[in-house]
């Protein structure tokens, strides 16, 4: 049943997702809130990405990220990162829909090589806490660079403060 619940807040939140990402303009990719801030494009780059990273989680019981070949494609093409998030999300969706109850238990580990990012950990925590949050994550912060630049954003779970002022 856990995992019906799972796949249903993916879908639903892929579709939120594209709605954000499909917001971005091409003449604000650039933009940047500060200098150790991540460009709009870069960020909407990075949303696009975490879905890749389903497939090292839920696949494998020990991800290494210096053995994977992640493709970005270019940060200043919105066009290309669509289409690495329609990619990636194909990917994640197949990856989800291969686990089982019992492997959300299983415990997972992100390295570097040798280095130790994140776990071991039950993969379940994962999921919610590494894959889904962390895209929840990112799209607040687009949605901020999007409102900085004057550019409208898509209502996620009801209509945007502006939708509500028109009637």
């Amino acid at each position: 049943m856990i995992l019906q619940y799972l796949i249903g807040e993916f879908e639903l939140e892929v579709n939120n997702t594209r709605k954000l990402l499909t917001m971005v303009p091409e003449k604000d990719l650039g933009y940047k809130p500060s200098e150790i801030s991540w460009t709009m494009g870069q960020l909407a780059q990075h949303i696009a990405t975490i879905y890749y990273w389903y497939v090292g989680t839920l696949t494998k019981d020990v991800y290494d990220m210096a053995t994977d070949s992640l493709e970005r494609g270019a940060p200043d093409d919105i066009n290309a990162t669509l289409a690495l998030f329609e990619s990636n999300v194909e990917k994640a969706r197949t990856a989800l829909k291969s686990l089982t109850a019992e492997r959300l238990q299983d415990n997972w580990t992100m390295k570097a090589g040798e280095k130790v990012i994140l776990g071991p950990m039950p993969r379940g925590i994962v999921l919610r806490g590494f894959l889904f949050n962390h895209i929840y994550h990112h799209r607040g912060e687009l949605i901020v660079y999007l409102r900085a630049t004057g550019n409208k954003v898509p209502g996620l779970y009801g209509p945007t403060y502006e939708e509500s002022r028109k009637n």
